[in-house]
């Protein structure tokens, strides 16, 4: 098991940036992958953007490609999420999740709810 802790969410005007982080803990060596997604009120969970634990490749969904930049510090077990050019889109309720499997991490940006392991999320809102 991976316990994982956001922090770090706030409220910025659209243009603006944010840096959100996610502290890992427990058997962090058995996870492929971390990744983030966000829900906001009435919509699906979206996967946002997936690291892979060994190598350090990520992914982004198309909607923060060129915006957004995942990355983790092996070191203080600590998960990244820098957040560049906001809008009010991107509001919503931010999770961390751990991927235990080859395949939810795979298909961590189309199908989020595989990765096993999630955080209590932290709130970003976006105003215009």
């Amino acid at each position: 098991q991976v316990q994982l802790a956001e922090s770090g969410g706030d409220s910025v005007q659209a243009g603006g940036s944010l840096r959100i982080s996610c502290a890992a803990s427990g058997d962090t060596d058995s996870t492929y992958c971390l990744g983030w997604s966000r829900q906001s009120p009435g919509k699906e969970r979206e996967g946002v953007a997936v690291i892979w634990s060994r190598g350090g490749s990520s992914d982004y969904a198309d909607s923060v490609k060129g915006r957004f930049t995942i990355s983790q510090d092996n070191a203080k077990k600590t998960l990244y999420l820098e957040m560049n050019s906001l809008k009010p889109e991107d509001t919503g309720m931010y999770y961390c999740a751990a991927g235990l499997n080859l395949l939810s991490c795979q298909m961590a940006i189309r199908f989020p709810t595989m990765l096993q392991n999630w955080g209590q999320g932290t709130q970003v809102t976006v105003s215009s």
